[in-house]
């Protein structure tokens, strides 16, 4: 299968079942609410080893959030209900409360459980906390030096997919990392998605384990380093690509991943020098997800 005489790969993503909240940050101004988010969506990467794939999910205009002033959508995984949880409170709580201006609430839609992330919060206004109503919901102000800070009661969770991805393969690295990022900024018009590596881009695709050594729990995917094509048997890499990212995506359901996967290809295939998209799977063996390329068509 060929889109704009690039090859698209007949094979698939490997996703998995995650934990996924969706909250939206405002403040008095738009450049207030991105720092806010930007700072609570941090060391968000991969659960290889961080606490949680974290990242923003898009702008919201003041005409459209509960309090009238601009916001980021940011969502925050785990697989694990309690971590997440955990990661909730703290993320909230110490990159959020502390940013200036800000307030949260619940951006989910048709949430499977609620963590009570604002009731716990509420108790850092140690006794001056006081309970109001924005748009129908249940919200904890907390009095700061600033002025107050104004947090949902309860922030929606669901069963979501984690680690859609797409491999970009491109005749020299320019050509790739420019695909990469329109590839990234086509992904951003998903609702319900995010793309938590810096930036949006994995450099450093891995697989599970380690050849050598057997303390870790995943290393680099020798097959797809370019600087080694001629040292590992089984290159996955084709002789005339010399530039290669990952796009790895997060969304709210399958559906949702898939269409981000599609808006990516779809933009990757117009940047000159791209040769062949691919994705990263394991033979099907871990993840309950499985994305065929072929069939995002």
């Amino acid at each position: 299968m060929e889109i704009n005489g690039v090859e698209i790969q007949d094979t698939f993503a490997e996703a998995f079942g995650i934990q996924v909240s969706r909250l939206l940050v405002t403040a008095a101004t738009k450049k207030l609410a991105k720092i806010a988010a930007t700072e609570a969506t941090g060391y968000g990467t991969s659960v290889i080893g961080c606490p949680a794939e974290a990242g923003i999910d898009c702008y919201v205009p003041p005409e459209e959030t509960p309090d009238g002033r601009p916001g980021y959508v940011i969502m925050i995984c785990n697989m694990d209900k309690k971590k997440l949880d955990h990661e909730l409170l703290e993320r909230v709580g110490m990159c959020i409360l502390t940013a200036a201006t800000t307030a949260v609430f619940d951006a989910m839609e048709d949430p499977d459980e609620k963590m009570t992330t604002g009731k716990k919060l509420k108790f850092y206004g140690d006794g001056y906390e006081k309970m109001t109503e924005i748009d129908g919901r249940t919200i904890h102000s907390i009095p700061l030096m600033a002025g107050d800070f104004l947090v949902e009661e309860e922030l929606g969770i669901r069963s979501g997919v984690a680690g859609g991805n797409l491999f970009i393969m491109a005749e020299n690295p320019a050509s790739g990392l420019l695909a990469a990022e329109v590839t990234v900024n086509a992904i951003e018009s998903v609702p319900g998605t995010i793309t938590p590596f810096p930036g949006g881009i994995v450099a450093s695709g891995s697989k599970v384990g380690s050849n050598k050594y057997k303390f870790l729990g995943a290393s680099t995917n020798e097959k797809m380093c370019v600087t080694l094509k001629d040292d590992v048997e089984e290159c996955q890499i084709p002789t005339n690509v010399d530039g290669v990212y990952e796009i790895v995506i997060d969304g709210v359901d399958e559906d949702a991943v898939k269409a981000a996967m599609k808006a990516g290809i779809e933009a990757a295939v117009q940047v000159p020098g791209v040769i062949k998209i691919s994705a990263g799977n394991f033979g099907g063996n871990l993840g309950a997800f499985k994305l065929n390329l072929h069939d995002l068509f």
